[in-house]
């Protein structure tokens, strides 16, 4: 019998599914089992994200960055007239750009425009609705975007790597029996994770007062989308 064959059923190696992140290469080793697994973290989302830029074009760069001024506080008072405060929103630091007349040879510049980014992450989904459209009303943005997410995502990760590892350990189990071995102790492990983000577009600027009296927001009575984690372990165990 050749070294091969001999080797054979010692060394067993196994993938489950594919994945699109490469992986550091594991030298085989006789007496172990190599298998790999994808594993799932699915969960209800407790927060929702919307995103926003504030932006304003005047002749100078102070009326211009008066205007986003006035325009950040209807922000701040948008979110007053919902109950929250604030220091919710993080807000991002101001950009100034001047504006050119590239038709003119000369390329003079006929104007300022002023643009920042605002996130608020909001707990109570009922309040999403009116906001959006209050901020879309207040005209400060050209366009808003909302997601959802997790608090702690990194819990997630870890029941997502949890689930990965046992599907693993499991695969592993069942080629070692089927050899006449029995599974030893993990020698080797790798983890990657993934976070699949559920974004929602909104186009709440185009609505007119008359179709906001009469239509239910766009996600009001509807569930939003599970936020899903994936991970995938490769894990190299022993052989006894």
């Amino acid at each position: 019998m050749s070294a091969a064959h001999f080797l054979l059923p010692l060394l067993l190696i196994v993938w489950l599914g594919a994945f699109a992140q490469e992986h550091p290469s594991v030298s085989a080793q006789p007496n172990t089992v190599y298998v790999g697994a994808d594993g799932k973290f699915e969960s209800s989302p407790d927060t929702a994200v919307i995103q926003f830029n504030v932006s304003a074009q005047e002749d100078t760069s102070q009326a211009a960055y008066d205007h986003a001024s006035k325009s950040v506080e209807q922000v701040r008072q948008v979110m007053r007239a919902n109950g929250i405060e604030p220091k919710a929103a993080t807000i991002g630091f101001l950009s100034v750009q001047p504006m050119y007349d590239w038709k003119n040879p000369k390329h003079k510049v006929i104007g300022y425009r002023v643009t920042t980014d605002v996130t608020l992450k909001l707990k109570d989904f009922s309040k999403i609705g009116t906001i959006t459209q209050q901020l879309a009303d207040a005209n400060v943005s050209e366009s808003q975007t909302l997601s959802y997410t997790l608090d702690n995502i990194d819990e997630a990760k870890n029941k997502a790597v949890e689930d990965a590892y046992r599907r693993a350990r499991n695969s592993a189990e069942t080629l070692a029996r089927a050899s006449g071995r029995v599974l030893g102790d993990l020698s080797y492990a790798s983890v990657d994770t993934l976070e699949n983000p559920r974004p929602v577009p909104h186009m709440a600027r185009s609505m007119t007062a008359m179709s906001v009296a009469a239509t239910p927001a766009p996600t009001e009575e509807f569930t939003p989308q599970t936020v899903t984690v994936t991970a995938h372990v490769n894990a190299l165990f022993n052989l006894k």
